[in-house]
């Protein structure tokens, strides 16, 4: 017998993690091959910035009503409107995913040899394509309206990887929803409803101090409010972050596997 056929079924090979990361990998390619020939709905996600930005952060500017800690009102918020772009882009992501159970596309995946973590991480990279280039719409707008950014290869590096992970954080959560739900109907009403409260409940348009209490305490459980402060502390120039880079990064990470973790497991119940 041959060590190769004494190997136990279960036993990890030193081809496998690369095997894993080309399933992963098709599975990224797949969904990014149809951002490139409908690009559409990027498109118009692209919009809702633009208007944050030029609309509600001119207004808001002018007020001086929110203390910024020293940065000008439209610094403080460029961040905050590209976190807020990143989550209303990956919150519906899931609908893709029940449309793809009515064309048959599910069954396919699911019956092919690659783990469910795959399939799931693979989407989550998609997400994460679809967050970076919403994060150049950002970049050139509040470039244009006068942010004082922070330009340095570093710390672009740095918010195309937060970028990253916080799309792909949501957009798994957005996949555990179109599991529970299973309906397109269904999944609209349920990402509306979390949006607004992801964001508000966050400090992407005003500090923490702001906040009451009661409303601290739900930001403090909120994946976004550490998306922020990682951002803004890596985009503008004079920030800071509240919490530290390093936990920011390390709580949205312990989001995202828990969540990975999650959908993984739920995956083969959107065909049931």
């Amino acid at each position: 017998m041959s060590p190769k056929s004494a190997a136990q079924p279960g036993a990890w090979s030193s081809s496998e993690p690369a095997l894993f990361l080309q399933q992963t990998s098709a599975v990224a390619e797949c969904d990014i091959r149809k951002l490139i020939h409908d690009p559409v709905e990027l498109l118009t996600r692209m919009i809702q910035p633009v208007l944050w930005l030029v609309v509600f952060g001119q207004v808001f500017a002018r007020t001086r009503a929110i203390p910024t800690g020293g940065l000008r009102y439209l610094d403080f918020m460029a961040p905050g409107i590209l976190a807020q772009s990143v989550l209303f882009g990956a919150i519906f992501y899931g609908i893709s995913l029940i449309w793809e159970r009515d064309l048959g596309i599910v069954h396919k995946f699911l019956v092919s040899p690659a783990p469910r973590t795959a399939l799931v991480l693979g989407r989550a990279v998609s997400s994460a394509v679809r967050g970076l280039c919403q994060a150049v719409v950002v970049y050139l707008l509040a470039s244009l309206l006068g942010v004082q950014l922070r330009v340095e290869a570093r710390a672009i590096a740095g918010v195309a990887a937060v970028v990253s992970l916080g799309a792909a954080t949501f957009s798994t959560f957005s996949l555990i929803a179109a599991c529970l739900v299973k309906s397109r109907e269904r999944f609209m009403g349920i990402g509306q409803v979390l949006t607004m409260p992801l964001f508000f409940a966050s400090n992407a348009i005003y500090p923490l101090a702001m906040m009451p209490a009661w409303l601290r305490s739900l930001s403090a459980a909120n994946p976004l409010t550490y998306q922020v402060d990682a951002l803004r502390f890596l985009m503008v120039q004079g920030s800071r972050s509240e919490f530290g880079l390093g936990f920011d990064v390390a709580i949205e990470m312990l989001a995202l596997a828990v969540l990975v973790a999650a959908a993984a497991k739920l995956y083969p119940t959107i065909i049931r």
